[in-house]
């Protein structure tokens, strides 16, 4: 209860991002009195993953436009001293604009009630038509519909995502409704049926052909019934072998909380088609894609780049030119230049100079079989379970959560311009020395000169891999070249069911790259390309060899990465801001704002050190426990971690191949 709250901390963090919760754990680590709240019911704000019908939920309030901030608040104005003013936090979370779900997978139960299995239904039910309905008529309280974690269930989610009961149940509802559509404020969900008496008899037509492939029926209900198997993402990343997520992880020992799975495949999308890259050196000269000239050309290009800043003379003169325009002065073939810019240097044409594309080859040559044949890493569960564990690394030193807490003001001092508390939603004010907020939360008044940008993302279910092979376990990420000088690549990271973010005979698969339009305008195009819609006809053998898409969801979600301090008005000395999600690929952004902010706030303490040996720690006398009720609880869970993390296997025997 916030009643039952201290009063007095170090520091008060507020929201649950990576960058917040990586300063959490390295706060609470050196001793600091940390108190990590957040206005929303789980963990990773805009980092966070969601159970299919968690995602639904968060789905539906960000189309309601839910208010986060005013029911059953206490007036703080009255709370205000007349040495103090207040800068007042946001109400609304406006990150996300512009969501639209769309589903594709069929919605009539009769149609594969051997595949879903023992559903126990009444033959003559369906499931509803609409979308919306779906969720609705689950008839879940609102808590239960999101596979949302308090502190308390932290520790048990590996056992509850493991585990094979149901959590959502379809009861008696309306039959499917042809093509019902609905729209709201800014936003619109659509369901496609596949009830179409064109589509049964195109249908019809394709299954008399005996050469059509067998592929599994899903339906919408499977994919509700089975909603516990997802995992689903809200930002799309991977972690780079080398990259200093990796290294922060190991070196803080909260590797211990996470397990990993390799990227098996790199793909390129060239000429309609889309081909696996080599990577090693092995897979080079395996390749069929390349003649044997090729081959040694890339071989000698790639060795160049692993020691380009030894060889100035090579690409000194080029350093103004974009990277693409120096690749054809390497006497590179069109395939390989293709393959350098896409899929080892995943940059874009038009953006990228020669000096940022060597180091980025560089970068993908050195995180090359660390821990795999790629040098990408994913976590199992997704990429919510990374700020979850900072967040116990900070419960394990003494941190305090609250989650569905929110912040009404921070009460800043007159005469020294320094804040000196907040105050919550029940009233109460909170005293700190530093405080540490995410940008959401700040609010227009603050943010009024800060100019955003914006990503752009899609959530696909699909029925196939893009790039069939002998296994259906692969973990593959893609680059689709801009269609258009100018425009941005889109970014495919495809994810299999032994990533634990999926079901079994389906893939998830996340589609970013930087807005200029909606999300779907952006993206659109790029599913078409790669994935039929279940209701498409599917007459000839190219259709068919495409991936069916299940269900999709597009959003687009604020990138304020590159906002600097000095852009938001009035801040406090001793406030600072965490941004949201970037669109880079990887993690550094976020590694490096925590450690900066860090050494700001504290210059001589170390960064998010190695917990101690348990034969390090020395209690004063030989019985007596520390007097410090506070001092004991820290030393005891120091205790217990480290004897936890001496019996951890390593994180390289964490992976999975």
């Amino acid at each position: 209860m916030a009643d039952s709250l201290p009063t007095e901390f170090d520091v008060v963090i507020i929201g649950t991002g990576l960058p917040e919760s990586i300063l959490a754990a390295a706060c609470s680590r050196i001793g600091q009195r940390v108190l990590h709240i957040d206005s929303r019911s789980y963990y990773g704000g805009n980092w966070a993953s969601f159970s299919f019908s968690g995602l639904l939920t968060w789905l539906k309030e960000h189309q309601q436009n839910n208010d986060i901030g005013e029911e059953s608040t206490v007036a703080w104005q009255d709370l205000i001293h007349e040495t103090e003013e207040a800068i007042s936090l946001r109400k609304k979370d406006e990150t996300i604009q512009h969501t639209e779900a769309f589903c594709y997978a069929s919605q009539d139960m009769e149609d594969n009630v051997e595949e879903v299995g023992a559903l126990q239904k009444n033959p003559s039910s369906g499931v509803s038509g609409t979308f919306t309905e779906v969720l609705d008529s689950a008839g879940l309280p609102e808590d239960s519909q999101s596979s949302y974690f308090n502190s308390d269930e932290m520790s048990a989610k590996h056992t509850q995502k493991s585990d094979g009961e149901i959590s959502l149940e379809v009861t008696d509802v309306e039959e499917s409704v042809e093509k019902e559509k609905y729209c709201g404020d800014k936003t619109c969900m659509h369901t496609v049926s596949d009830k179409d008496g064109n589509k049964d008899e195109s249908k019809s037509t394709v299954e008399d052909n005996a050469n059509q492939p067998i592929r599994n029926r899903i339906t919408y209900l499977q994919i509700v019934k089975e909603g516990r198997r997802f995992n689903i993402d809200l930002v799309s990343k991977l972690l780079y072998s080398q990259g200093l997520l990796i290294d922060l992880l190991i070196k803080s020992d909260v590797s211990r909380y996470v397990e990993f799975k390799n990227v098996t495949r790199i793909l390129a999308f060239r000429e309609g088609k889309v081909e696996q890259v080599p990577c090693s050196r092995a897979d080079v000269f395996n390749s069929k894609e390349l003649t044997m000239i090729e081959k040694r050309m890339l071989m000698k290009f790639l060795t160049f780049c692993l020691e380009y800043e030894q060889h100035p003379d090579e690409y000194e003169a080029f350093r103004q030119c974009s990277f693409s325009e120096y690749l054809k002065t390497k006497k590179l073939t069109p395939n390989l230049q293709h393959f350098v810019l896409h899929s080892i240097a995943m940059t874009s044409e038009s953006s990228c100079t020669t000096t940022d594309g060597l180091n980025a080859i560089k970068n993908f040559l050195q995180c090359l079989g660390r821990f795999g044949n790629t040098p990408f890493l994913f976590p199992l569960y997704g990429q919510g379970e990374i700020p979850q564990c900072f967040c116990r690394m900070c419960a394990v030193f003494g941190g305090i959560y609250c989650l569905r807490h929110k912040v009404q003001c921070f009460v800043v001092d007159k005469e020294s311009g320094r804040c000196k508390a907040i105050i919550d939603h029940f009233g109460q004010r909170i005293n700190a020395k530093y405080f540490i907020v995410e940008d959401s939360y700040l609010s227009e008044e603050t943010c009024s000169n800060v100019q955003y940008k914006q990503i752009s993302r899609a959530v696909l279910i699909t029925d196939q891999s893009i790039l069939k092979t002998d296994s259906d376990q692969q973990t593959s990420i893609l680059i689709v070249p801009p269609a258009e000088p100018g425009a941005c690549a889109v970014r495919v990271t495809e994810l299999c069911s032994s990533t634990m973010t999926c079901m079994k005979d389906t893939y998830l698969v996340h589609l970013t790259c930087s807005s200029s339009k909606t999300a779907r305008e952006d993206l659109e195009s790029v599913v078409k390309k790669l994935f039929t819609p279940y209701t498409e006809t599917e007459i000839n053998k190219e259709e068919l060899t495409k991936p069916r898409l299940l269900w999709a969801l597009y959003f687009n979600m604020r990138d304020s990465s590159g906002i600097s301090r000095s852009s938001y008005n009035g801040l406090p000395s001793n406030v600072y801001v965490c941004s949201g999600p970037d669109c880079g690929l990887g993690n550094e952004h976020a590694v490096k704002q925590a450690e900066t902010l860090f050494q700001e706030i504290f210059p001589t303490e170390e960064f998010c050190p190695p917990p101690p040996n348990p034969e390090d720690i020395i209690f004063d006398g030989d019985d007596k426990q520390p007097e410090s009720p506070g001092t004991n609880n820290v030393i005891v869970a120091k205790l217990e971690s480290s004897e936890e993390s001496k019996n951890q296997e390593s994180p390289e025997k964490h992976l999975q191949n």
